[in-house]
């Protein structure tokens, strides 16, 4: 079937650029996501062809079960960006956007085979030693204190003045930096998600504060998560422990507050989803799962690297073609989704946390910090309210991550608790 026309019956093209392809950004900034899928997978299929960025040219695989074969077979599809045709062509600018999430870099995202094993273990079993109780208590008094400082006006952004602020703050926590060394970590991320204009300098800081507290680890083992990937006998040199940290800390932070922020959204903008959690008919669990089927946090995540020609969802995949996980578009995939369009209850079979190899390693800390801080916002601000309707909630411009730019929501102004009076 030619792409230059809409087929018959179909809906118009869903495409915004010069290549008459879908900018994969337009997608994820839209007011309803899944609908601009539906489109895209009306026209081609459950592969897709779309712009990264302008020029920049990738298949997007929007079937559940292509999604699922493609990242189950790394002798096919490599996570490797050495292998990424345009890249090594010239057909991707130096200073492209595009890079913080996909270039290469020596660490576990960017391996297969035996040495992502060897790379991957390090993360399971740090991530296994957590203490969730602790862990549970350290992240609801982070929210108590955030929560603190704007519950007296009855209005705040959730997004800038708590999603935001949470994940990084806990994920500092883990890594054994207080409340002041959390904050800095959290100025020096510049988000992959976004653009790489000014990303350099944020980038050398964030390295540098984990450097810092390897350094000071090193003298003074605790039992944070840097010890423990001192320890551990995988990881050889400091760079590979400096990467090891960096991954779990980056791609913890923004997705986490995605799923923050999501999950609030959907309790405040669909009464009836409310009404069943305040029924008691679903648990909080079942808001979060609910928030990763309708708009996970990741809607479209790089990528894999065809290592020969092939076939895929009926399209014809050559060597060196980049493939981006279309997780969004897959998760609404007909032959998968309820005729309804919701989750059942205790459904966790959503691609949000991907799958094969690759899945993410820290999906229970992650699970742990959203949970606390949606019930810590619900328990402690009972009446919240959304101060504008829910479609005119915008979105931070990313091909990658679906956030909130801002979360403004009204409640009744809690007064600070009095400051005991000093001992007599």
């Amino acid at each position: 079937m030619s792409h230059d026309a809409s087929p018959p019956g179909c809906p118009a093209r869903v495409h915004d650029s010069a290549s008459g392809l879908l900018l994969l950004s337009s997608a994820v900034g839209a007011a309803e996501p899944r609908e601009v899928y539906r489109a895209l997978r009306e026209e081609w299929g459950n592969v897709a062809r779309v712009e990264l960025e302008p020029g920049v040219h990738a298949w997007l695989v929007l079937g559940y079960h292509e999604l699922l074969a493609m990242v189950r077979q790394e002798q096919v599809f490599s996570r490797d960006p050495r292998n990424w045709r345009d890249l090594n062509e010239g057909g991707v600018p130096p200073r492209s956007g595009l890079l913080p999430m996909m270039s290469w870099r020596p660490n576990v995202l960017a391996t297969d085979g035996l040495e992502h094993r060897r790379l991957r273990q390090p993360l399971d079993e740090v991530v296994a030693k957590i203490d969730q109780r602790r862990t549970r208590r350290q992240v609801e008094a982070m929210c108590r204190d955030l929560i603190a400082a704007f519950s007296g006006r009855g209005s705040a952004d959730l997004v800038g003045e708590y999603a935001t602020i949470v994940p990084m703050l806990a994920l500092g926590r883990l890594f054994g930096l207080d409340t002041a060394g959390g904050r800095e970590l959290l100025r020096a991320l510049a988000s992959p998600g976004g653009s790489a204009d000014s990303s350099g300098e944020g980038d050398r800081r964030f390295e540098e504060i984990l450097h810092d507290t390897m350094r000071g680890r090193r003298t003074v083992p605790t039992g944070d998560l840097t010890s423990a990937f001192l320890d551990h006998p995988n990881l050889a040199t400091e760079a590979e422990h400096l990467q090891s940290m960096a991954v779990m800390v980056s791609a913890g932070n923004e997705t986490v507050t995605a799923w923050i922020s999501h999950t609030l959204r959907l309790l405040l903008a669909d009464p009836r989803f409310a009404a069943r959690l305040h029924g008691g008919r679903l648990g909080v669990d079942d808001a979060l799962d609910e928030a990763l089927w309708r708009d996970p946090p990741v809607n479209n995540m790089p990528a894999r690297y065809a290592l020969r020609d092939t076939e895929l969802g009926g399209q014809y995949i050559r060597r060196g073609d980049c493939l981006i996980l279309g997780i969004a578009g897959a998760n609404d995939d007909p032959a998968i989704r309820p005729e309804d369009g919701g989750a059942e209850p205790g459904n966790r079979a959503h691609l949000a946390f991907s799958s094969g190899p690759h899945v993410c390693p820290a999906q229970v800390p992650a699970r742990l910090i959203t949970r606390t801080a949606v019930t810590t916002a619900l328990r402690l601000l009972p009446d919240l309210r959304l101060a504008v309707a829910g479609e005119e909630v915008t979105w931070r411009p990313s091909p990658w991550t679906r956030v909130p730019t801002a979360l403004p929501v009204r409640f009744t102004p809690v007064p600070a608790a009095p400051v005991p009076a000093p001992p007599v």
